[in-house]
């Protein structure tokens, strides 16, 4: 089943139980998928990898709202980001831990031989290609400066 057929299953449930929250990520995802089939060049299907980087560009949108929600003492508009963010990570794969990312990154640099920051870039691209959608680039890019640094 590809991910715009559960996404719609999901907002039939949600309108039912008038899940207002889960509705508008629900649609969130649902318009982001169609933009980024209506995009030139794009085909009429999203390969799977497509897929998990919109889930992750919304749940990152979300995370940094929230963010300044909260430094604002807006609280009142970052529980309902935070409320979607859960919604939206249904539909993505298992997240790693920051340990189980940490002991990837540490393969990567061994395996290569790198050391220095002067490696960050290499790294950074092996890691990315391989933990793809497992985490988020800015925990990749915290554990490679501190293994490098």
């Amino acid at each position: 089943m590809s991910l715009e057929s559960k996404i719609m299953e999901h907002m039939k449930e949600a309108m039912k139980a008038k899940n207002t929250v889960a509705l508008e990520a629900l649609r969130a995802i649902k318009s982001a998928i169609i933009l980024a089939k209506t995009e030139s060049g794009a085909t009429d299907t999203l390969s799977e990898e497509d897929e998990v980087k919109i889930l992750q560009r919304l749940v990152k949108q979300r995370k940094d709202s929230a963010t300044i929600f909260t430094e604002q003492g807006r609280t009142d508009l970052a529980e309902p980001e935070l409320a979607q963010i859960a919604v939206i990570e249904q539909f993505l794969p298992a997240q790693l831990s920051e340990v189980e990312v940490e002991a990837v990154v540490s393969k990567i640099i061994s395996d290569g031989g790198f050391s220095g920051m002067a490696a960050m870039g290499q790294v950074m691209g092996q890691a990315s290609k391989v933990l793809a959608g497992q985490t988020d680039g800015k925990t990749i890019s915290t554990i490679v400066k501190k293994l490098l640094g």
